[in-house]
């Protein structure tokens, strides 16, 4: 017998489509972090505790959310960032979709506090399921937002019990606050555990994508860097970052990608820089690569995945070959002047003697 069609309760698929673009805690401050970002914003703090499950907790001082739009902040595809399909084209913000405070509201607990610049005070509101459960009210509170995230996945037992570990958790947060931080630099970054008044991560304003790798990943990759700049008129980008030489290496690999200023995963590009570095590092060794890359906005899509972890772009295959080709020959130059002033420290000179 054939069973029969329903159409499924609203709460259901909001769960759903929530336990798809929320996987875990990261992902839900990564796309906070991005709505701070495109607010402007010049200072970001992240609290934590128990890995985010318990609490997930992220402070700006951007633009602010007006009061009247605190009754459809959290509802789905609600957004300031485009008004109709076609501006997906020319995309230039990290969010669109209207999903992700949606989503989170569907799994979590959720209390917005934020103030604009012309505002008299702040405002603050719950919201459960999408909608606020209460009368937006007024409080005191600085310019910018205060996202708080309580007992994420209180409704979804499977996936919460999936998470066996707080501070594994804890680290992947830790992952992605660092790279925002490093591709940011003008923006200070802080990341703490609740209850703690020592920060995990720092960084300050105005600092430069390298001083923030040293403060983030320590001295020893900082040391060597080698700075990246491509522009490639033909298949129109312009690429920039910071690779490690030949001399440096490391059993895990760090790779970590920015496409239109988006954290994105690119495996095929992953793969094209790891096929380089094996001519010049010992067999199982791995490199520190972080790339960004500026496309032109028509020649991406970013409506790819829901998480907009994934992009796919025009001339794909010639831009990841042209860039495999930029980071071989600055390998390759960095490499000659080494051995040149290795071989000149070799030389010894011998004394001119003068006779009168």
């Amino acid at each position: 017998m054939a069973g029969v069609i329903k159409r499924l309760d609203e709460v259901v698929v909001n769960r759903i489509a929530a336990g798809e673009v929320v996987q875990r805690p990261a992902n839900a401050l990564k796309e906070m972090i991005e709505n701070s970002l495109d607010a402007n914003s010049t200072t970001i703090q992240v609290t934590v505790k128990q890995g985010g499950l318990k609490l997930l907790q992220i402070q700006d001082n951007g633009a602010g959310i007006r009061k009247d739009d605190f009754g459809i902040v959290c509802e789905r595809f609600t957004t300031s960032k485009l008004t109709k399909f076609e501006d997906l084209n020319e995309i230039a913000t990290y969010g669109f979709r209207g999903e992700a405070l949606a989503s989170i509201s569907h799994v979590a607990h959720v209390t917005i506090t934020s103030r604009t610049a012309n505002s008299k005070c702040a405002y603050r509101a719950n919201y459960s399921d999408g909608k606020p459960t209460e009368p937006v009210r007024p409080c005191a509170g600085n310019q910018g937002t205060q996202i708080t995230v309580e007992d994420l996945y209180y409704n979804m037992d499977i996936r919460r019990k999936a998470f066996k570990s707080h501070s594994d958790e804890y680290a992947k947060i830790a992952d992605v606050v660092q790279k925002y931080a490093i591709h940011n630099a003008k923006v200070g970054f802080t990341l703490k555990k609740f209850g703690e008044t020592n920060t995990d991560v720092r960084t300050p304003i105005d600092s430069t994508p390298s001083d923030n790798i040293r403060l983030c990943y320590g001295s020893a990759i900082a040391r060597e860097l080698l700075d990246i700049v491509h522009k490639d008129e033909t298949l129109h980008f312009k690429l920039s970052g910071t690779v490690s030489t030949a001399s440096y290496s490391m059993k895990k690999g760090v790779f970590f990608f920015f496409i239109n200023h988006r954290l994105v995963d690119c495996s095929s590009l992953k793969k094209a820089l790891e096929a380089v570095y094996v001519s010049y590092l010992p067999k199982n060794m791995h490199p520190f690569v972080y790339l960004s890359l500026e496309i032109a906005a028509q020649n991406v899509d970013v409506n790819v995945h829901p998480t907009k972890h994934e992009v796919h772009f025009l001339h794909e295959d010639s831009i990841i070959e042209s860039i495999q080709r930029t980071v071989e020959a600055k390998l390759l130059t960095n490499s000659s002047s080494r051995a040149f002033y290795a071989q000149m420290a070799k030389i010894k000179f011998m004394p001119i003697r003068w006779s009168v």
